[in-house]
């Protein structure tokens, strides 16, 4: 009796060991698995955004010994007219951008998975070529369409008899801010066409096949069953939009630098031009406009969960 208690204890122990071994397991793959990712957010994400409203209360170049000034960047902000003329560009792109590439990603997709044609791999893998591409690449590539003397767009408008003289699409302040929008959408559009059919794929064919038993046509089904059932998706992808039209800045930094005459300024590359810029360096300034492009970043996303539908649907 005594030796099998004891063997019995033994296996207690064992087994207990044997638990306590596969919970140091589970923490030690925890900790190596989300620990440097963690400790690099927290480094050179969370730590620099932190330390970006400090800055936001002085009057500092970023070089020389910084000066406290309170409030005063956020009072210069409110009187600013370039905030505001960047901002009011902003808002302009991001109305039409997010709107312009979730219709023709939803069509694309809509087209590719309905209409099932052989070639629909290489469609997939065009369309999302330009993802591939480095932005430099891309806004080159633009710069070249739109330019006046050997630009690819007056070329095709002389083809159908449209002179334009030579036109230099992205130096005349009234057409600079809209030529913007097309390299945007063309850029993102592959990606969120890929995202979409393999959303599109998850629906039941049986459900389909009883539409078109009732007799409705394909952009009936598109409208009444395909979006409302992925709109929980396309949510997602409005929202990452909208966020990337408001706080991008690299295509126009190459494209037009803000010009002409700060007709494409946006609210991101004023304050990359204060901080990093040749003529000014307010590293203070620039920190607070931040603050206010965050403010916005924030707003945005209300206003998306407020106004989109947020619920799915099963089936």
């Amino acid at each position: 009796m005594e030796k099998n208690a004891v063997l019995q204890q033994d296996v207690q122990l064992k087994k207990g060991s044997w638990l306590l071994r596969e919970k140091a397991q589970k923490r030690l793959f925890v900790l190596l698995a989300v620990g440097p990712c963690l400790a690099g957010y927290l480094l050179f994400t969370l730590y620099p955004n932190i330390l970006s409203i400090y800055y936001s209360l002085l009057d500092w170049d970023g070089l020389t010994d910084a000066s406290f000034v309170g409030f005063s960047n956020y009072k210069h902000m409110l009187t600013d007219p370039f905030v505001w003329k960047a901002l009011y560009h902003n808002f302009l792109l991001m109305i039409f951008v997010p709107a312009a590439t979730t219709m023709l990603a939803l069509f694309l997709a809509h087209l590719l998975i309905s209409k099932r044609y052989r070639e629909n791999s290489f469609y997939k893998v065009l369309f999302f070529f330009p993802n591939v591409l480095a932005t430099v690449v891309v806004t080159l590539l633009w710069a070249f369409i739109y330019d006046g003397s050997y630009g690819l767009l007056n070329g095709v408008l002389e083809l159908f008899g449209i002179d334009t003289g030579n036109f230099y699409w992205l130096g005349d302040k009234r057409t600079a801010l809209w030529c913007l929008i097309p390299p945007m959408v063309w850029g993102g559009v592959g990606l969120y066409t890929i995202i979409y059919m393999n959303a599109m794929r998850s629906i039941p064919e049986s459900l389909y096949e009883s539409a078109i038993l009732e007799g409705a046509k394909p952009m009936t089904r598109l409208f009444k069953i395909t979006i409302p059932l992925i709109m929980p998706i396309v949510r997602v992808g409005a929202l990452f939009l909208s966020l990337g039209t408001i706080k991008g800045f690299e295509l126009i930094l190459i494209l037009t630098n803000g010009g002409p005459s700060g007709s494409t300024d946006v609210i991101g590359l004023y304050m990359f031009n204060l901080a990093f810029g040749e003529e000014v360096h307010s590293y203070g300034y620039a920190s607070s406009i931040g603050m206010l492009l965050f403010a916005i970043l924030v707003g945005a996303k209300l206003l998306i969960d407020k106004f989109m539908p947020n619920r799915g649907y099963e089936f």
